[in-house]
Parts: C-alpha cells; structure tokens; sequence
C-alpha cells in the first residue's frame, strides 16, 4: 500500500446500531473543517452493533497530482493538532450520548513494536524486510526469544536483541522481565513471529488487542505445536494459516487473517511445513500492516477489518 505523504487520523468506532450515526460523524467532520478521505461501515444485524472507519484530514490538503502523486499537507502540522484535538473535544459528548467505543489514531505516528520468536525465523526475517523497505509503517524496537537463533539477524537489522530462556518453573520470571523490557521500550504492539510458547493471562491481559500471533493451521482446525503433523495424520486435502489476537485461551483470539494451500497424498509432513511457511508469512504481515492502518474493530471474539 502506498504511503501518503500527509499526516491523516483515522477514527475507528463501534456502538449499538441505530439511524444516523454516519450522519452524525461526517457532519461533525464537515464542520470542523476535516475533509474525508476515506470512510466505511458495517452492521451486524445479530447483535445489533454498528463498525466504522473514518479516515480524515484537514480540508486544505490538495487533491493527487496528475502524476499520482499526493502533495504535502497544505496546513502545517501545527494546525492539524489543533483540528485533532478539537475534534476529540467534540466527538467525546457525542460519542457517550451514542454509547460508542471509539479510538483516534494518526498515521504520521509509527508504532514501537516488539518481535517474539523461537527457532523458526522465517517470519521473523518477512517482517524485519518488510519494515526496512517501508512497508510497515512501524519501529521494531527489540526482538526477544527462548532461543538465540535470531540473534544474528538482530544485529543485521541493528535492533536490540534479549535472550530470555522459558522453562516451565521459570516462566513467571521470564514474563517478569519481558513485561519489564517492553515498558521500557514503549512497546505498542507484540507479535509473536512463531513464538512457541504459551502466554500467561497476566501477560495477555497487559496488552488486549495488541498481541498478533500467527498459528500454522487453518483455525479452528489443529491448535497446539504440531498442526501439520496431525493435518497430515487425518489426510486433509487443504492447509493453512491463521494470524489473530492473543487471548487467555490457547489459538483461540479474534482471527484477522487466514489463507490456504491445496495438497496432496503424495504430500509428507516435511512438504506441509515448507508450504506452510509461504501462507505463514504472507497472513502475519498482512495482519501486521491491517494492526498498522488501524483497520481492525474486535468484537465478541470475531474481527471487522475494514478494506
């Protein structure tokens, strides 16, 4: 996705549906002086519940060049913040009337991230790539393992590397001191890049919606450490890859991204694993960058993520 060379804040909202709410925001928009860039929204008729994504910036900012590409804000940064937090002061009174949980993210923030991994690194190396190039909008701000085999791609990238050994009587500690390293690195958003180990509630809850990890099965199919051994076991013709949210209950959070690869019979557990990793890289990293945009709502275990 092309990055936009202006500052824009994105709204991102959920409440119980009812008519007018699109309205509501995108008059308060409009008279604020914000000029829409992108909008969209979703019902969910069980519940009752209405999703939105509203993308905006300040009205002054000039359209695509005829080249395609986009000109600097018109208005200084300076303006934007204070077009930013007067719609914050407006939004609030309304946003409670209309029982709405609502977040405001701007894109010019890049969010400090921390990478989790054990033995296998290829989804490790996809991402530190894809940040390099500019394609997530991110600062990897440490990697931390059980294990030291990422050590040496650390320090390629220059990223702050933490060896922190996992063992069932010393876990308790060694959240202690993730927990710790992650506060002091302001850490945002954890992904687990094939972190083969178990989080505790604790852990998970100091970080709700803001731990993605990537399960090497089609979920809810094959939780567990070796789902491609028990999906060749039971001879299926389809495997896949799930990324999703860290809950207390084992693979079992909101899923944000899936994808598939057909196989065969003639197909072992050792070409399972190699077609696997492709479908495990590309549904992280696209998980990752959907965090990254602020285009995913969960709700009631499930997600909206929003195109």
């Amino acid at each position: 996705m092309a990055r936009k060379h202006f500052e824009t804040a994105v709204l991102l909202l959920d409440c119980p549906d009812q008519p007018g709410l699109v309205a509501r925001v995108s008059g308060l928009l409009f008279e604020l002086g914000a000029n829409i860039l992108h909008a969209d929204q979703h019902q969910d008729h069980e519940l009752g519940l209405f999703f939105m994504r509203v993308e905006w910036t300040a009205a002054s900012v000039p359209a695509a060049s005829s080249s395609g590409a986009s000109s600097s804000a018109g208005s200084d940064g300076a303006d934007f913040s204070l077009l930013v937090e007067a719609f914050r002061a407006a939004f609030t009174p309304l946003a409670h009337a209309f029982q709405m949980r609502w977040q405001l993210r701007l894109t010019g923030q890049r969010p400090r991230v921390a990478l989790f991994c054990s033995q296998y690194l290829h989804c490790a190396a996809d991402l530190l790539d894809r940040v390099r190039s500019g394609e997530l909008p991110c600062q990897v701000a440490l990697i931390l393992s059980n294990h030291r085999n990422v050590e040496p791609l650390a320090a390629f990238h220059g990223i702050p590397f933490h060896h922190i050994p996992v063992t069932p009587e010393t876990r308790a500690q060694a959240e202690s001191t993730q927990l710790r390293l992650l506060a002091e690195h302001q850490v945002e958003l954890l992904v687990l890049a094939r972190y083969m180990q178990i989080l505790s509630p604790a852990f998970v809850a100091a970080y709700p919606s803001a731990i993605i990890n990537v399960h090497h099965s089609f979920l809810p199919a094959f939780i567990g450490a070796r789902p491609y051994h028990a999906a060749h076991q039971r001879g299926v013709k389809l495997i896949g890859a799930t990324s999703h949210y860290v809950t207390t209950a084992l693979d079992d959070g909101p899923i944000i991204e899936q994808d598939v690869a057909r196989i065969s019979h003639r197909d072992q557990v050792e070409d399972l694993v190699a077609r696997g990793r492709d479908l495990e890289r590309v549904v992280l990293a696209r998980a990752v960058a959907w965090h990254l945009d602020h285009r995913i709502l969960s709700f009631s275990n499930k997600t909206v993520v929003f195109d």
